[in-house]
């Protein structure tokens, strides 16, 4: 039997409970309880959500799980000294400890996530690297396994770590099934952008707005900075300043993140070879492209393309 634990505090995003689903069903596949899960809190008894529903709960001992899990919240508050003194207690006593969204905040307040690689909500990842610059924060990610260590992104991207639980545990067979279940792909690769390239840039002005639009329609060509500063109808320099200064990034790095993103999309079509999809994308060869992908996604194009092909099977 593997026991799961839960923790919850006042204040916890119900929305994170929905993935514990993924360890019902497996239990009900297998025909025999494999897993237990126990909602915990520091002092057990019924705990209210943020949204006001209230789950009951048992208070938490040093005892074995299997796996302890840490929900989020849609604010972000220090975590109690109880609280961290489990979640301490179960990176000794459990398998593996995992969060959930901003629960990723809990685990850093408990001291977990020096030197590691971590993920959270996108929204709060550049706070999560200020209270903590020794961990390593990447923001762009669905999920992240640093070893025993779990942390997932937003609310249903817990659904994709559970889903990768079970498969550690269970095989790709059986997370496959319980995905189909759920109504879910077989889970999304841990490197599977949080949201869009254009989304991310966020551009104000109609120039900057224009010279993306242009890039994405032409990504087969080589998109020096010149080519992009005319169509904006800046200078170079002045395009350049501009461009960083209302999305963050430069234009080779827009361009890059754009030119991943279409890669992607074509090689989870699976009907192009990756060196077509490379020159496709304005990569021009494979190997260009896989280190493109490393930096963007941390996982190489053939990463991508393998759980496309089982997402593909269950579907």
């Amino acid at each position: 039997m593997k026991r799961i634990g839960v923790l919850v505090f006042p204040g916890f995003q119900i929305l994170d409970l929905a993935a514990i689903a993924a360890f019902e069903l497996a239990n009900m596949h297998l025909e025999r309880p494999l897993y237990r899960v126990e909602m915990l809190s520091e002092t057990g008894g019924p705990v209210a959500s943020s949204s006001g529903v209230t789950v009951d709960s048992k208070r938490y001992t040093a005892s074995k799980f299997d796996t302890l899990m840490m929900t989020g919240s849609l604010t972000i508050a220090p975590t109690s000294e109880a609280l961290c003194k489990i979640l301490r207690s179960g990176r000794r006593n459990a398998r593996r400890v995992a969060s959930i969204c901003t629960g990723a905040f809990g685990l850093a307040d408990a001291g977990l996530l020096d030197g590691r690689r971590v993920t959270t909500h996108w929204a709060f990842a550049q706070e999560l690297q200020r209270s903590r610059p020794l961990a390593k924060v990447q923001p762009d990610r669905i999920f992240i396994n640093d070893e025993s260590l779990w942390t997932s992104a937003g609310m249903t991207a817990g659904i994709d770590l559970v889903l990768a639980l079970v498969e550690e545990d269970l095989g790709v067979d059986m997370a496959r099934l319980i995905a189909k279940k759920l109504v879910v792909y077989h889970r999304r690769a841990g490197g599977q952008s949080q949201f869009s390239a254009l989304l991310e840039l966020e551009p104000k002005s109609d120039r900057i707005q224009l010279s993306l639009a242009y890039a994405r329609a032409h990504l087969r060509e080589g998109l020096a900075v010149e080519e992009l500063a005319e169509v904006a109808h800046l200078s170079p320099r002045q395009f350049s300043r501009a461009f960083k200064a209302e999305t963050g990034q430069s234009p080779a790095q827009a361009v890059e993140n754009l030119r991943v993103e279409a890669a992607r999309a074509l090689i989870d079509e699976g009907r192009l070879a990756l060196g077509v999809v490379a020159r496709e994308t304005g990569f021009g060869d494979p190997e260009r492209m896989r280190r493109a992908f490393l930096r963007t996604l941390g996982q190489p194009p053939q990463s991508v393309r393998r759980v496309a092909r089982q997402q593909a099977m269950a579907a």
